[in-house]
């Protein structure tokens, strides 16, 4: 697939209707002089445009961590998981009713460019095997981006 002709939301809905979720958000590092703000560009499946509004450091919120640890990040139950009290530190999950979800580092020259999120608004439903199994379906590439680092030896 080549980088021109790489439609973001096009793909984005591809993957909604492949696995029927709920939800499918990718967020976008900004410049160094906005110091690496995080803000969701693509989004399907949401309920609102608060997506529009968020916008995440380095650390903060799932693309905020997935964008800082350079690791992906699984959810099975959000109330369980990250506890009611918690969950003001994850705006996406709350603003879109996330009960379920994952996201994965998107790199792009050997350093995480943006995050992909996919979720369901009902508890449990994203179980490991569906997750791995949506990893494997993107495959090595997703347009000009890569879901792993590059490792040199």
């Amino acid at each position: 697939m080549k980088e021109e002709l790489f439609n973001v939301q096009q793909e984005i809905e591809g993957i909604q209707n492949e696995f029927d979720f709920n939800y499918v958000g990718v967020a976008f590092v900004q410049s160094a002089d906005r110091r690496f703000e995080l803000r969701w560009k693509y989004v399907t499946g949401n309920r609102s445009d608060r997506h529009q509004r968020l916008t995440l450091q380095s650390g903060k919120g799932i693309a905020g961590l997935v964008f800082k640890t350079g690791k992906p990040m699984f959810i099975s139950s959000a109330d369980e998981e990250l506890g009611g009290e918690d969950l003001y530190n994850y705006p996406i999950v709350v603003a879109e009713g996330l009960k379920s979800f994952g996201a994965i580092p998107l790199y792009k020259y050997n350093r995480v460019r943006g995050v992909l999120l996919v979720g369901y608004r009902t508890d449990g439903m994203l179980k490991a095997e569906v997750f791995q199994e949506f990893q494997n379906w993107i495959g090595p590439q997703f347009g000009p981006f890569y879901s792993k680092e590059m490792v040199f030896e």
